[in-house]
């Protein structure tokens, strides 16, 4: 089977801290992967994990996911990373403390680089390489999208040559649009901005789109961001309009939003 997308980047095991107690598989690359396989396109996921149980649990659970593992790097006696968040009312969470382990450092080699410029899309996450795979792929015409808001700083995040820049923003309307211009006057193609309980917002340059959020009984918001830009794509790669892949987006994460971690799966005790 070709696998015609792809994501690099993080992966992470998250501890949600007591009282929930329990742990899962996320991090962006990840969530973003196993919710476009959910809408049924064909997605490899580039990264590394440790040989430890954590990483061997990311990695049986992509597979099980339908996620192609064939690219990810397992480092021998490597850490897998882990976030530990504490949650707050109303499915609020708060990042405690992040050890990347073999995350970060992690490179796609020079392989896996060419494979990655045959692909219809690939979505970066978390990555530490000065922004130097955007730009390479950016530069052979692959279609390329990054979360703008997730990275340590700001030498590894770009917007030139991005597909679609994704970021998060608040709830001020007029903040939200002179990032939109920032983003679009630093080469994004498309800027899209989501801005919690205020929805989000989408514009081309030519068109602004719009669109409040779908009512949703919280449980917890984590990789909410993820599964709505999963969402974006999806409808963006099948030629939807602003607004429809807003909206593909916001209804997919409402979803996110009912149940613990980045996409349905089996939790697990937090260690």
């Amino acid at each position: 089977m070709a696998f015609d997308l792809a994501t690099v980047g993080d992966n992470c095991i998250d501890r949600y801290l007591p009282p929930v107690g329990l742990s899962t598989v996320g991090g962006n690359a990840v969530n973003v992967a196993v919710h476009l396989r959910a809408h049924g396109h064909r997605v490899a996921y580039y990264g590394a994990v440790g040989d430890d149980g954590n990483g061997l649990r990311t990695v049986a659970l992509l597979g099980e996911t339908s996620v192609d593992i064939a690219h990810v790097t397992v480092v021998p006696q490597g850490r897998t990373a882990t976030t530990d968040i504490a949650c707050g009312p109303k499915g609020a969470r708060t990042f405690v403390h992040e050890d990347f382990g073999v995350a970060r450092g992690y490179r796609p080699d020079d392989g896996d680089v060419a494979e990655l410029c045959r692909k219809r899309h690939v979505h970066i996450g978390w990555l530490d390489d000065g922004g130097a795979l955007r730009r390479t792929l950016s530069g052979r015409g692959v279609s390329v999208s990054q979360d703008l808001s997730i990275n340590l700083g700001s030498a590894h995040i770009g917007a030139e040559g991005l597909a679609v820049a994704f970021a998060a923003g608040t709830d001020a309307e007029a903040e939200a649009e002179a990032r939109i211009a920032a983003i679009l006057a630093a080469g994004a193609r498309i800027a899209v901005i989501t801005l919690g309980a205020a929805g989000a917002i989408a514009c081309d340059g030519r068109t602004v789109a719009r669109r409040g959020i779908v009512p949703t009984a919280v449980v917890d918001t984590l990789g909410a961001g993820d599964t709505f830009i999963a969402g974006f794509l999806d409808a963006h790669l099948r030629g939807g309009e602003l607004g429809r892949c807003l909206e593909a987006g916001r209804d997919a994460a409402a979803i996110t939003c009912t149940h613990y971690g980045g996409f349905p799966q089996p939790t697990v005790p937090m260690d």
